[in-house]
């Protein structure tokens, strides 16, 4: 492959060492037939413009991960309607010299949701309220979810996800509470919390609701997916969500759509080996 033929593309973030985008996009290439290269970079939010400027012309993509979803929306020439409601971009596009920012974690989270439940989805609580619940959530509104709970340790750093809740067109009623406080039941659980803080509170939810979207998926299981699994009720994984955005990804940058069934598997492997 020449220079001029070569295509690169990669995940950045800060650490990355255990991201499964490479796995999933190489994935993605193989069935798709392109010798397109996709790495990793831990790059943190100080050092991205600086990796920003001094990428080559061969650059077609960018993955991005914590904490740099946000941080990248004003290196931005151009935003999609997705970017400006959720102010995250967790893809950035490389052509001509511009940047165009893309979230593809919102369809993704609707793709994995629909995929796995068909519903309803009129009422939610969610768990954190970083870059990933704010995604989820206008996934929800997205599916018609009309009220929602946002659980959260310092409700000074949910703002942003309020806000970007708050510009959705169909945005639900969302109310902020504390966690171990008693809640309604919802038809959705998401959780985007680490598995070491799913305590019996967090668990005890699982008897509340329909649905468990948990957003983790390293490590796997998680003590909310094995209550979910035992009380029989369904989930929605966040290799779920992974596999869905990256097909999204994959197209905007190759203009090209793989299968969800082999970048599924490519990552269930992957998370087998470790």
């Amino acid at each position: 492959m020449t220079s001029e033929e070569l295509r690169r593309c990669a995940v950045l973030g800060s650490p990355i060492a255990h991201s499964l985008s490479p796995v999933l996009h190489r994935a993605a290439y193989a069935e798709l037939g392109l010798g397109w290269e996709y790495g990793a970079h831990d790059v943190t939010e100080d050092a991205l413009g600086s990796f920003l400027d001094g990428l080559g012309a061969e650059w077609r993509g960018l993955s991005l991960t914590m904490p740099l979803k946000r941080a990248v929306v004003p290196m931005l020439d151009a935003r999609s309607d997705l970017v400006e409601v959720s102010g995250a971009a967790n893809t950035v596009i490389l052509e001509n010299g511009r940047r165009s920012g893309h979230n593809t974690d919102v369809p993704g989270a609707v793709g994995a949701l629909t995929e796995r439940h068909d519903g309803p989805w009129r009422s939610a609580i969610v768990l954190g309220g970083g870059a990933t619940a704010t995604s989820v959530l206008l996934a929800l509104a997205e599916l018609g979810c009309a009220r929602a709970v946002l659980v959260v340790r310092d409700a000074g750093r949910a703002r942003e996800t309020l806000d970007a809740v708050a510009r959705h067109p169909h945005a639900p009623t969302l109310e902020v509470h504390a966690f171990g406080e008693d809640l309604e039941d919802a038809d959705v659980l998401v959780s985007t919390v680490p598995a070491g803080a799913q305590d019996d509170w967090v668990l005890s939810l699982v008897l509340q609701v329909g649905l468990v979207f948990e957003v983790v998926y390293d490590p796997w299981p998680t003590p909310l997916s094995d209550g979910a699994e035992a009380g029989e009720v369904p989930l929605v994984s966040g290799l779920d969500l992974l596999v869905h955005q990256a097909v999204l990804q994959v197209e905007l940058m190759t203009g090209r759509r793989p299968g969800v069934a082999a970048l599924r598997a490519a990552g269930e492997r992957a998370l087998d080996s470790r």
